[in-house]
């Protein structure tokens, strides 16, 4: 049996965004596959630091709260690693691991000394780069030093997970790492867990945002520069003139919030739709039931987790032509693609989706099909299986 050590900075119960979810889910699905899976993560006063949750031995250590300040950040993330890789040690004086896997910068010095002190091959999944989220201005600090760490991290490592083609090609081009070396791994999604409110909440709900001849458009995510937002609010006053019922619901928070708020409120929108903030699984998932048309507006996008959670929940989904979108979104039966950062194209694909009810049941009809691709037990299957041929290499020569 193989025995898996992962290290993530984030696990539930304590979630800062989709990491949390995904890591949950590959380690339970490789769980039930055979795999003795061990996570090692951060957690508080309330999360106990030893449990199993789901045939996942999960430790945690406990960190301070996060500080918001980016540079102060940095040094967190140090201590935390220091932190990790004392837990680590004592768990390989308990157990012998036949790999380490990292997720993501966060926890990259970890788990390199930790392979090296096991003896093990090194895996690390990258979700996404520092590079790709400020479009190359990586030059100053602390963007700087991330870039570093994530480059150091993908070479020092015996494979690379990347979760689209795209974020392979990124990561080879940007890091110097060798095609071979980068295996590629979507991210999955299980429909089971995208459960809404019953039908008289999804209906007060669809009445505080939109009346029933209203259609409404859902944007969601982290509000931050790279994922679009303002090409979508600069659309709207186009979509407004075509069709002047539509309304519009914006549910995140992030750096870009107050920006984005400001934007609208120029553009004379915030008679048409309303900024959430940050909001819970429960309720997003409502969302997406009640939505007539998700929006994807992203200038940066290693995969696309909305766009799926958007098809699973029967959303009718539009997203820009980029990054992992384009593989998410592979032809227009699923989902309508629009020219990434241009607010006219965007207004024009939502227009005739909008327009369009008999298109709006077709993408979503044929969406639930192309879901098959992303189950999470297949991905688990594959991750295992990477392990394995890994396993089955002459060990890595470490100085």
């Amino acid at each position: 049996m193989t025995r898996t050590l992962i290290l993530t900075w984030e696990y539930p119960p304590l979630i800062e965004g989709g990491l949390a979810r995904h890591v949950r889910k590959l380690a339970e699905g490789m769980a039930s596959q055979g795999v003795e899976v061990h996570v090692l993560t951060r957690g508080g006063e309330e999360s106990p630091a030893e449990e199993t949750m789901n045939g996942v031995h999960v430790y945690r250590v406990r960190e301070p709260t996060r500080p918001a300040d980016l540079n102060e950040f940095v040094a967190w993330v140090e201590r935390m690693n220091s932190d990790m890789l004392a837990a680590g040690v004592e768990l390989g004086d308990r157990f012998d691991f036949d790999v380490v896997h990292g997720h993501d910068w966060l926890v990259a010095n970890a788990c390199d000394h930790l392979a090296k002190r096991f003896e093990t091959p090194l895996v690390t999944t990258i979700h996404a780069t520092e590079h790709g989220r400020h479009q190359g201005w990586v030059d100053k600090h602390p963007q700087s030093y991330i870039h570093g760490v994530e480059r150091w991290i993908a070479n020092r490592s015996d494979l690379v997970i990347a979760c689209s083609y795209y974020m392979r090609e990124q990561i080879c081009d940007v890091f110097g790492v060798e095609e071979s070396q980068v295996e590629v791994i979507p991210n999955g999604i299980d429909p089971d867990d995208l459960q809404p409110s019953d039908d008289a909440e999804l209906a007060r709900l669809r009445a505080e945002f939109a009346r029933p001849d209203q259609p409404l458009v859902l944007l969601v995510g982290r509000l931050v520069y790279e994922k679009g937002f303002q090409y979508a609010l600069e659309a709207m006053p186009t979509v407004l003139e075509s069709m002047p019922e539509v309304r519009f619901v914006v549910a995140g928070s992030g750096t870009h919030e107050e920006e984005l708020r400001s934007q609208a409120e120029t553009l004379g929108l915030l008679d048409h739709g309303t900024f959430v903030g940050w909001i819970g699984d429960d309720v997003l998932h409502s969302l997406y039931r009640i939505a007539d048309l998700c929006v994807v507006p992203s200038i940066y996008e290693p995969f696309g987790l909305v766009a799926l959670e958007a098809m699973a929940s029967s959303c009718p989904c539009i997203v820009a032509d980029t990054g992992g979108l384009r593989e998410v979104v592979p032809s227009e039966d699923v989902g309508l693609r629009f020219r990434a950062g241009d607010p006219d194209s965007l207004a024009e694909t939502t227009i005739r989706v909008l327009s369009d009810e008999a298109l709006g049941k077709s993408l979503i009809a044929e969406a639930h099909e192309h879901l098959r691709r992303f189950d999470w037990q297949e991905v688990a299957e594959q991750t295992a299986a990477a392990y394995g041929r890994l396993l089955d290499q002459s060990p890595r020569n470490v100085p």
